[in-house]
């Protein structure tokens, strides 16, 4: 089985980036994707891009929600892309 990963893109001192890694990490564990997180501040086209719109989540290289988690799609993507 391919290892599933979502990408996380946030910056320091954002809460809504806080609460969407607080909500995901225990998901990553319990539906077996890989959470990886980009500081936007690092890149110039990053926060360019992102900005106005963090936490901004993809999987694979699907977008999947900006702002806030939507538990119940992201279960159905990781669902639908691990072939569980």
């Amino acid at each position: 089985m391919t290892d599933v990963v979502l990408t996380l893109y946030g910056r320091p001192g954002c809460h809504l980036c806080d609460e969407a890694r607080a909500q995901l990490l225990p998901l990553a564990e319990e539906l077996s994707f890989t959470l990886e997180e980009r500081d936007i501040e690092s890149d110039d086209a990053l926060l360019k891009q992102y900005l106005e719109r963090i936490p901004v989540a993809f999987l694979g290289d699907e977008h999947l929600f900006d702002f806030f988690v939507d538990e119940a799609e992201l279960r159905r993507r990781i669902t639908r892309v691990s072939g569980r």
